[in-house]
């Protein structure tokens, strides 16, 4: 047989009695101690990342406008189409943007929920013609739980 019972010191080894010969076995309680708290601090920090956090900024008496103003086209119940405060022609609205706005390509559109389709889908093709990036803008629902 290729392996004996035989210890170091000659004798048989028993099963309670201490021995001189080296463990190979690695101890893996601590290991598994340290990824079980990391997994739980990596699943509380994730779930307060995903939802964010509500803070209430202070208020101050100075306020610096530093908004730029950005082409937004308007649309009315009724089809009335606007650049920013000022009336537009639909056929036109490309022309326009690219003559007030001349560093910006991308144009914000907003309409009236009660807009037809076809009066919304032509500013968009008027604007893709102007190879103009469009954003729709709509407004989040309020929920409450």
């Amino acid at each position: 047989m290729a392996f004996s019972g035989m210890g170091s010191s000659g004798g048989r080894m028993g099963r309670g009695r201490w021995s001189s010969a080296p463990l190979a076995e690695m101890n893996v309680v601590p290991l598994v101690d340290v990824v079980l708290v990391l997994l739980i601090i990596f699943m509380v920090t994730a779930s307060v990342m995903e939802f964010g956090l509500n803070v209430d900024v202070p208020q101050v008496k100075q306020v610096r406008d530093t908004a730029e103003e950005h082409p937004v086209v308007t649309m009315t119940r009724d089809g009335t189409t606007y650049l920013n405060d000022t009336k537009v022609n639909i056929n036109l609205i490309g022309k326009e943007v690219r003559r007030r706005f001349k560093d910006q390509d991308t144009v914000y559109v907003k309409g009236d929920k009660e807009l037809t389709w076809g009066d919304f889908a032509q500013v968009i093709s008027a604007l893709d013609e102007a190879k103009l990036k469009q954003k729709v803008v709509t407004k989040p629902e309020n929920r409450t739980k």
